[in-house]
Formats: C-alpha cells, structure tokens, sequence
C-alpha cells in the first residue's frame, strides 16, 4: 500500500481512570479491522490493563473457536531486579528490541503509558507520531493539564504533564525535525448541559490553544466498556449473539458511533512513516549511557 513505515500512537496521561487503555485497544482493534498491521506495547509494567485486554481477547476467542484479529503485542514484565539502574535498563532493552522489531512492518504501532511518570513514558512520548491523552471531563481531571481557576475556566499554570509533552515535542523536533500531532479526548462526556459542563470545555478549548493542541470529543461513561473487557472485546467486533452470548443494545451501537467520530477527528495518517526512529533510538542511548541519560531525564524539572 505504499507504506514507508510505522506510524506511533502513544496514549498518555499521568491521571490513572481517565480511559487510556481502553482508548488504545479500541483503536488498535478498528485499524485491524481496517486491513492495517498493528503492533502494541503495554509500557505500563505496574497495571498492565492493556495486555489484560489481549489476553482476555485471546481467552475468548479460543474458548469460543472465534476467528478475531490479534495485534502483535509486547509488554513489559515487571522488573525484579533490587537495582534500579538494572531495572531501567532492562525495561529500555525490553522496549527498544520490541519497536526495532515492529517498525516498517506493522502500519501502527499502539503504545499504551502508564499514569506516572517514568524514563520510559518520557521516551515514549517522544517517539510518538499522534499522542492521545483523554481527559474525564471534569475540573478535578483538568489539573494534570493546567491549574485552572474555577470561575473563569481560565489556565494558570501548566501542570508537570504538560510540561514533560512539551519536552517530548522539543526533543522530537530535535532529533527529526517532526512534530508530534497532540489530541485532547473528552472522555465521559455528560449528556445534560451545566455550568459545570460549560465550564471544562471552554478550559480545555483554552489549555489547547496555549499549548499547541487538538480537542477531540470522546465516549459518554457507558456500561458496555465493563461488560466488554473480560471478553477482550470492542465495540468494533461484530456484536452478535455468537461473539457476545447475547445480543447486541442500543449502548453498543451508540459507543461504537462515538468511537467512529473520535477516529475521524484523529486523522490518522494512512502511509505515513515516523522518520529516523533508529536515530532517535540512538540518541536516547547515547551521552551517560542509556541509564544515565533517563535517570536525568526522570530528575528534571
């Protein structure tokens, strides 16, 4: 298809609930069942919810003879090791052999962070070609965006978050002279209209205005995402009786729209290739040494 490489989607949010594994799985299982190749890494050693999705996924597709697409996915084991430096390594070692592996084979890569801050989400984020970071929309979820006043909605300062993207933009900038094409994903959207509601949504149309960003809605709370993910299933699969062991609701059709709108407003590139991801492999690795150069990464302000 003309493809010149791999394109990487980070979701990322240093808030944990705010819906990224979710997301991400989502995402990866319709650009399978668009006909692409897609990859996934699960960055997250402590929660690993991602690779429970595909685990579940691949459970119930073999309990049930199911004939379902699969990505190709790697997570990290939690490290063992009492050295924090060995740790680090060996999660850098981990990650690196796994998109060395997909890049220029797999059309997506889907990686999935966890909510802190680590030497590997900061790398992660600068490798990234589309970064998604969903927010719930409440003035509570705002905060790992930017101190927000709450009257006026207006940003005051931006929080660490938005800091560490900003350094993730700067040094991808740097090193390939491409810019990383940040979304805003209004997550849990309520369907009544309030003062509240107004209010988040003309703070984060400001906090995306200062901070170079897209906002795109997202997905109402719904119970169906619950019921889905024991069966490692979307709103993508065909939901018949079969695959669901019952049939489909109203709530499924209307998430599986909300995902479709979503993936619309992330104009995702079809071919196109993140460039010189070896090269910027290489400069993470470089300098004090892999360790050396995260540890200070991870120490600054």
């Amino acid at each position: 298809m003309g493809r010149t490489g791999t394109h990487v989607i980070v979701i990322g949010n240093e808030k944990g609930g705010s819906g990224k594994s979710t997301t991400g799985f989502h995402l990866a299982i319709y650009l399978l069942y668009q006909g692409y190749k897609v990859a996934s890494i699960d960055v997250d050693s402590r929660q690993q919810t991602f690779t429970t999705y595909v685990k579940n996924r691949r459970n119930w597709a073999q309990q049930r003879d199911l004939k379902l697409p699969h990505t190709t996915h790697f997570h990290l084991p939690i490290p063992k090791s009492d050295s924090i430096k060995e740790n680090q390594k060996l999660e850098f070692d981990l990650f690196r052999q796994a998109v060395v592996e997909v890049e220029g084979v797999a059309d997506f890569l889907v990686v999935d962070t966890p909510g802190f801050d680590t030497h590997l989400t900061r790398l992660a984020h600068s490798l990234a070609d589309t970064l998604i970071t969903p927010l719930n929309d409440s003035l509570i979820d705002l905060d790992v965006m930017a101190h927000v006043d709450p009257v006026t909605g207006d940003p005051r300062e931006m929080s660490h978050y938005a800091r560490l993207v900003q350094r993730a933009r700067t040094e991808r900038l740097a090193i390939d002279g491409r810019t990383i094409d940040w979304i805003l994903v209004r997550n849990r959207i309520s369907m009544l209209s309030s003062r509240s509601m107004r209010l988040v949504q003309s703070a984060i149309e400001k906090i995306a205005v200062r901070l170079g960003c897209r906002v795109a809605e997202g997905i109402a709370e719904r119970v169906i995402f619950r019921s889905l993910f024991p069966m490692g299933l979307t709103v993508f699969d065909p939901l018949d009786e079969e695959l669901l062991g019952g049939l489909p609701s109203m709530s499924h059709l209307s998430a599986r729209q909300e995902y479709r709108q979503l993936l619309d407003a992330l104009r995702l590139p079809i071919s196109e290739r993140a460039a010189a991801r070896n090269a910027a492999m290489a400069a993470f690795a470089e300098g004090q040494g892999n360790v050396g150069q995260f540890e200070h990464m991870a120490t600054s302000s």
